[in-house]
């Protein structure tokens, strides 16, 4: 099942922590309003967890023009993860403590990279919490992995994405995974610009998971897409605020089976260009 290649409980990945082969944990703690989770993470976070900073590793902000999180280089990015202790042939859990972001940007920016084997801790750090497993404190050093990154272009990686231009002429469906007051332009409390690419169905991220922070089966996503017009029958693309959290629409349209492409400088991009439709309501 699509769900067990993305998404692994907290007893699975406990078992994997107890057993006797070696397993690569991130944590990705990331907020929009506390982008830093360094000091979260060294309160309390998975044994053997290391930290993962979203802005500054996970991102590229030496880029201009492609949003407010551009996607870091491939090179950057090995590096990265070989200081993470990222290994070949061991798998990867990524986990976060807010509504699945940091995580699900972590699995796309690796898989992108053509990193494998990566799955987001369903539940987050809550899900953990509340199985009853212990928290380690302080931060980790971890032996240097030696996992070779095959993409040096991410937009150009394992994953497919969308360009501003390609977004225009867009033949398919492209989903909003911003808060429903965000995509119709009446609140904006990041860009400059408020409302949403014309055309586009809203699909806020956060419906995708459950009460407890857990992904939706794949019946209720894809009918929860559906009604945003992505039923699967064309080409799909996804955007959000800078592409951090349309990361999380693209998990839950692979559990539910649906092909869709990343647009990674997103609405902070489209709307930085005056010369871009902009649509309200």
């Amino acid at each position: 099942m699509a769900r067990d290649e993305v998404l692994i409980s907290a007893a699975e990945l406990a078992d994997l922590i107890a057993g006797p082969d070696p397993v690569t944990v991130l944590d990705v703690r990331w907020r929009l309003d506390q982008p830093d989770g360094s000091a979260d993470h060294e309160t309390g976070h998975i044994p053997g967890a290391v930290y993962v900073d979203l802005d500054s590793e996970l991102s590229d902000h030496s880029v201009t023009g492609r949003g407010r999180h551009p996607l870091p280089g491939g090179d950057a990015l090995q590096a990265s993860a070989r200081r993470w202790g990222v290994r070949a042939g061991v798998p990867l859990v990524v986990y976060d403590d807010w509504n699945r972001a940091g995580s699900a940007r972590a699995w796309w920016v690796l898989g992108a990279a053509g990193i494998a084997d990566i799955r987001i801790l369903d539940g987050g750090l809550t899900a953990w919490v509340a199985a009853g497993n212990e928290l380690d404190k302080g931060s980790e050093n971890p032996v240097a992995g030696d996992v070779v990154v095959t993409h040096t272009d991410l937009y150009a990686g394992a994953l497919p994405t969308l360009t501003a231009e390609q977004v225009s002429d867009f033949a398919g469906v492209l989903v909003d995974a911003r808060a429903p007051e965000r995509y119709r332009g009446e609140v904006e409390p990041v860009d400059a610009v408020a409302g949403h690419i014309p055309g586009a169905g809203n699909a806020p991220s956060t419906a995708t998971l459950d009460e407890n922070g857990l992904f939706r089966d794949a019946a209720e996503l894809r009918e929860f897409f559906a009604g945003a017009g992505a039923d699967g029958s064309g080409p799909v693309g996804v955007y959000c605020g800078s592409g951090v959290t349309a990361a999380v629409d693209l998990v839950a349209l692979k559990i539910a089976d649906v092909d869709a492409s990343l647009f990674p400088g997103s609405w902070s991009q489209w709307s930085s260009d005056s010369t871009n439709p902009v649509a309200t309501g």
